[in-house]
């Protein structure tokens, strides 16, 4: 089964999984073969190393859609017959861009935006970065521009940081510290002690910013957007089990990842999200790999030299342990998701970076039915 017959029909396609395993390059070889197969379609990616603007052969992306030119394609000998846009998740902005259309005026709205403790919560809250890119891809949801779109969760130690992302900054909001931050009149005269006074008066001289005047601000402006911005939280967590919206669990064969993946697949069935299947990627191939390593040393020794020779076949039996070792990993994944599906993508001799590279990663994910280079 290949990745289309996955996901074809959906709207949202989630590749989710830790750091390190190639999301980011298994999401553009995703939306490259949807792409060529006649979609129009969007990837989203939260990756600071930039590596999907390469291997698209751009020198950067931002907050906004960009598209691919076909003419790039062309000149790998691909035929796109959709369209590919690409777009870097730019989650400081994106908060911005929320509040912008939350305030209820440009007097509030600017407040917000240029308060320091506004500042500093939007990029310290627990969680910000998978929760903004889950609030973009809901936003372009509901615009309905493309046909599928694909993200790239962030690489983060543990996937299930992107699950709960929704619900953390709900938690936030409604937390019993910040909602008596929030009541009317927090700030008068009784709010604080003399002595809390007297460190506020310290920390403005010392900094030359008024701290309680900043939270005021801060909070007088906040306090009427909270609900809204809770009960959009709410909605956007409401993606993630929608039936359109595909998960696909993104791994490797090392067993710290697929004892991760397995966790993460216990973890989607007990929140009743819709699972689609797994990516093994980087996998260790021991199809072709016959032979004792005393046999090859014997083969090669004539061509090669005796030294060479025994390295040689060192190198082999080093690596048919690997693969075995490997084999044995992804069995124990698809132990555990049953009859679900699993695909497997080999460790390539050179790493992947261009769209020749994204073109190679299809082969596999598509069984060779999308894209051809």
């Amino acid at each position: 089964m290949s990745v289309a017959d996955l996901i074809e029909g959906q709207h949202v396609c989630i590749c989710a999984g830790a750091g390190g395993v190639g999301k980011t390059t298994t999401s553009a070889a995703i939306a490259m073969g949807m792409a060529a197969r006649g979609h129009k379609v969007a990837v989203l990616t939260i990756d600071p190393a930039k590596r999907l603007a390469t291997s698209l052969g751009l020198s950067e992306l931002a907050n906004e859609e960009r598209r691919i030119e076909p003419e790039i394609f062309a000149r790998h000998g691909i035929e796109m017959r959709g369209e590919l846009w690409a777009m870097m998740l730019d989650a400081k902005r994106t908060w911005d861009e929320m509040i912008d259309r939350r305030a209820p005026d440009a007097r509030t709205r600017d407040a917000i935006l240029g308060n320091r403790i506004y500042q500093q919560l939007s990029t310290a809250v627990a969680g910000t970065t998978e929760y903004m890119a889950l609030e973009r891809i809901y936003e372009l949801h509901e615009e309905g521009r493309y046909d599928l779109l694909v993200l790239d969760t962030p690489p983060t130690r543990n996937a299930l940081d992107f699950l709960e992302a929704p619900e953390r900054l709900s938690r936030f909001i409604d937390s019993r510290s910040l909602q008596i931050f929030l009541r009317p009149g927090i700030f008068g005269v009784r709010a604080f002690g003399r002595g809390t006074g007297l460190v506020f008066g310290v920390l403005k001289r010392i900094t030359g910013s008024d701290l309680l005047s900043d939270m005021s601000e801060f909070f007088g402006a906040f306090g009427d957007m909270a609900i809204g911005i809770r009960e959009r939280a709410s909605r956007v967590g409401e993606l993630l089990s929608d039936p359109r919206t595909a998960f696909l669990l993104v791994t490797s064969p090392r067993r710290d990842a697929i004892d991760e993946s397995i966790g993460f697949r216990r973890r989607l069935r007990e929140l009743g999200i819709p699972f689609d299947g797994a990516i093994v990627n980087r996998v260790h191939e021991a199809a072709g790999v016959d032979g004792s390593a005393e046999g090859v040393e014997s083969d090669l020794a004539a061509l090669l030299g005796a030294d060479l020779a025994r390295k040689v076949a060192e190198n082999f039996a080093d690596y048919r342990r690997v693969a075995e070792r490997d084999s044995l990993n992804v069995e124990r994944l698809r132990r555990e998701l049953g009859g679900e599906p699993l695909v497997r993508v080999p460790l390539f001799d050179d790493d992947v970076h261009d769209i020749g590279g994204l073109a190679h990663v299809c082969e596999h994910l598509f069984a060779g039915d999308a894209v051809t280079a």
